[in-house]
């Protein structure tokens, strides 16, 4: 418990690599950083390294290398900058890395969890799209004995707490993941068209990255989240239940076989998982505010409106369809949420785009390289669906 963790921190700029930046922070002696990978932020990124002091930094591409080189160039540290995928796959192989958060958001975050649960390493997962469209691949990594995977997301890190920090349980009878509801729980299906891209995103109780918000606001965000815990903790999906929690204080429930349920409480932040990732279930202070219960009064859980809300039912369509076909969900459902926020496409296209996508791919048995298509195929798919609108 007291040996020290050499970090690469990926998406280091993003909402998840700056809290976990902090958490490395506030406890020196048991977290190090080795290797940090950011997109395009590189004024942020050179601040990180002046702080963290890493030895190698990747940044997305040639253009991002050079601006962050001229940024730090009279700085004592100097670490080496990589770019692009080969350099991201450094970061997170580098001979003193011991774990790997993967706090990127989207695609891009398959490969790098691949190449570190293929190298032997300790996985701190917080990038949901890995296990959406490898999810077969990971499995099968985690049980020939290759690297060990630990959920960074508050609903299945809440749901590996109650386990007993265990991926799989004996006892375990069902899941439930708990969903705030986003901002549009309570508005009227026919105001759906209107919706504007900053209603969509004000979400309620969670502050979060664009993409994610308007996943929640879709609740895509909970259907990756079924797609997910059917991967990390071996359940079929008919017991993996959803339910509409909007104080977002329960991050999830499990029920055993003998008719208990245990479940995770705090308020609504990131901190706490990430924490008990980085930390390896070490329950040091936080300066998350324990929950005063009579103050809280009650508690609502609501059933969800797949009507309102079809992505929970394309997410499970795309698992039972298995193989490339949550590739597909995924990656028309990025590129769908990108020409939301481009003010391009209306709300409920989101989802009808993801669901012509899933219609219309030919699904095939899962591979990196199948997968790779696959992602590729969605994105075109969903762009020629939005240029025939035009």
């Amino acid at each position: 418990m007291n040996d020290q963790k050499s970090l690469a921190i990926l998406g280091s700029t993003g909402s998840i690599g700056t809290q976990a930046l902090d958490v490395v922070s506030r406890n020196p002696d048991r977290l190090r950083v080795v290797t940090l990978a950011a997109a395009t932020s590189v004024e942020l990124l050179a601040e990180q390294i002046r702080q963290h002091k890493p030895s190698l930094v990747s940044v997305r591409g040639p253009k991002e290398a050079g601006l962050l080189e001229s940024l730090i160039k009279d700085d004592s540290h100097q670490p080496e900058i990589v770019s692009g995928p080969a350099g991201l796959k450094r970061s997170v192989t580098h001979p003193d890395v011991t774990s790997v958060l993967n706090g990127l958001v989207g695609a891009s975050g398959f490969a790098p969890t691949l190449d570190g649960l293929g190298t032997g390493r300790e996985v701190l997962l917080a990038n949901k799209e890995s296990l959406v469209m490898a999810g077969d691949l990971i499995r099968d990594l985690l049980r020939s004995g290759s690297g060990s995977l630990i959920p960074v997301d508050s609903e299945h890190s809440a749901i590996f707490q109650c386990l007993g920090d265990r991926l799989e349980h004996p006892g375990l009878e069902k899941i439930i993941l708990t969903a705030s509801g986003g901002p549009f729980l309570n508005r009227p299906a026919e105001d759906f068209d209107s919706l504007t891209v900053e209603e969509a995103l004000s979400h309620p109780t969670w502050k979060m990255g664009p993409k994610i918000t308007i996943d929640s606001a879709t609740m895509m965000n909970k259907g990756l989240e079924i797609i997910e815990a059917h991967y990390l903790f071996g359940l079929p999906p008919e017991k993996i239940d959803v339910v509409i929690h909007p104080a977002s204080i329960v991050h999830s429930f499990v029920v055993f076989h003998d008719g208990s349920m245990l479940a995770q409480l705090s308020h609504p932040t990131m901190e706490v998982p990430i924490q008990y990732a980085l930390l390896g279930g070490s329950r040091r202070q936080t300066r998350v505010k324990p929950l005063d219960l009579a103050e809280l009064g009650k508690l609502e859980f609501l059933p969800p409106d797949s009507k309102r809300f079809p992505a929970l039912d394309l997410a499970r369509t795309a698992l039972k369809l298995g193989g490339t076909a949550t590739a597909v969900l995924n990656g028309s459902n990025e590129e769908a949420v990108s020409l939301f926020l481009d003010g391009k496409i209306r709300f409920p296209m989101i989802s009808e785009m993801v669901g012509s996508a899933l219609e219309a791919h030919e699904v095939k048995e899962s591979s990196e390289e199948a997968i790779i298509n696959a992602d590729r195929w969605a994105r075109e798919h969903v762009n020629a669906s939005f240029l025939s609108t035009i």
